[in-house]
């Protein structure tokens, strides 16, 4: 039995804790979700924080150990949990559930997740331990078999089977699928996909067709979806909206989220300041090369945005302090860990202002082989940073995304 083969029922009696190792919740459960021929998945944990019931997502969660869940960095959404279509939870629905294994009827007695090396996910489900009903079945040892032998838990249902069979692809093929798909459905399967999975479809379809799918949401959850893209996509499907529709949506975000894309919507669309994303990785001059290699290897930031980090005086959030420099993920690898970044960062950066043109912006990208370039207002505070393939996304003709082949299907 591997070391880290960790079991919901105890998983679910954890402190939840912040990144300091603060208790800030205690977890109740694990959401599930199928994954198609592969091992269902873990969304993330249902926890007790402020007397509220709410969703952590797993790529939150840094460390499951015995005494605890400790999570990575960032916020929480305190918002109630609400579980949607093809979503399980291991003790509210999975544990007492019976199951025929090798033609004998048995009873879930609980569930065992392990690390996943699957695309996209971090914890996934391993095992499932059988047994009897009752209280003195209970004290019996329970019987431990593989998730595989007990797959008819997980019939959710054709829509849902086919969200699983997504979670399996590429943004960019789900969104070639999906537009082959009548309206209709797509918005049944959009209502199931977790928030996630869902922003990132977005962030592949055209424009026209993001809102039709936003449409068919709810206000709450459309919100939701907004808060979870990248703030420069958001602000250009916002962009596309009336006035009327994007002041509704904004007002649904949660403040901080909507501050973000509000200043984007400030700037004119085909210049730096509309091309931007106001969340790249940004460091003090005092901080280490080991602390910046650290935050580079977060799982969930951009390729585009992982290649370097910039250096500023504090404040550190947009806008900052005073920009200091850019500073490369390979230059970091050639100085000791120890060193601060103030000593190696060099002397000239390149940066942008918010105004200049999407043309000038990719020749300057082309020119010094970046792919990413800082943009700075008249004080040199860095306000955001522009990514290659955001000016890839608005120089290629209108409708591009229709033209990429259909058959493809997975990470092949």
């Amino acid at each position: 039995m591997p070391e880290t083969l960790r079991y919901v029922s105890r998983v679910a009696r954890l402190p939840l804790q912040d990144g300091d190792g603060e208790t800030i919740g205690q977890v109740q459960d694990v959401v599930l979700a199928p994954a198609g021929r592969l091992a269902p998945r873990v969304l993330g944990f249902i926890t007790v924080v402020q007397r509220r019931r709410i969703f952590v997502n797993a790529n939150r969660i840094g460390d499951l150990e015995p005494t605890g869940v400790r999570m990575r960095t960032g916020s929480i959404d305190l918002r109630p949990f609400r579980k949607r279509e093809g979503e399980l939870l291991a003790l509210g629905d999975l544990v007492d559930s019976p199951v025929e294994v090798d033609g004998v009827e048995q009873y879930v007695r609980d569930v065992g997740i392990t690390p996943s090396d699957s695309p996209g996910s971090m914890w996934e489900l391993s095992t499932i331990a059988l047994g009897g009903r009752g209280p003195l079945a209970r004290r019996r040892t329970p019987v431990i078999v593989p998730w595989e032998a007990c797959r008819s838990l997980f019939d959710v249902g054709a829509d849902a089977a086919e969200v699983a069979e997504m979670r399996e692809m590429r943004p960019a093929d789900v969104a070639n699928r999906i537009r082959a798909l009548p309206l209709e459905k797509r918005q049944r399967l959009a209502e199931i996909m977790e928030d996630e999975r869902l922003a990132d479809l977005l962030e592949e379809l055209p424009e026209d067709e993001q809102i039709r799918l936003i449409n068919g949401l709810d206000l709450e959850r459309a919100a939701d979806i907004l808060e979870e893209m990248d703030p420069d996509d958001a602000a250009d499907l916002l962009g596309e909206m009336s006035a009327e529709e994007r002041a509704r949506l904004l007002e649904a975000m949660e403040p901080d989220e909507a501050h973000h894309v509000r200043r984007l919507l400030t700037y004119e669309s085909a210049t730096a300041g509309g091309l931007m994303t106001p969340e790249p990785v940004i460091m003090s001059p005092e901080s280490t090369v080991a602390e910046a290699l650290a935050m580079l290897r977060e799982a969930s930031l951009p390729v585009a945005l992982a290649a370097q980090v910039f250096v500023v005086n504090p404040p550190l959030s947009v806008p900052t302090g005073r920009f200091l420099g850019t500073i490369g993920f390979q230059r970091l690898l050639r100085h000791p860990p120890s060193e601060n970044l103030g000593d190696i960062v060099p002397d000239r950066s390149e940066h942008l202002s918010p105004d200049t043109p999407q043309l000038e912006v990719a020749g300057r990208l082309a020119a010094y082989d970046m792919v990413a370039v800082a943009v700075c207002d008249g004080a040199r505070h860095l306000v955001g940073v522009v990514t290659i393939d955001d000016v890839m996304d608005h120089l290629l003709p209108t409708g591009w995304r229709r033209l990429l082949p259909r058959q493809r299907t997975g990470f092949g």
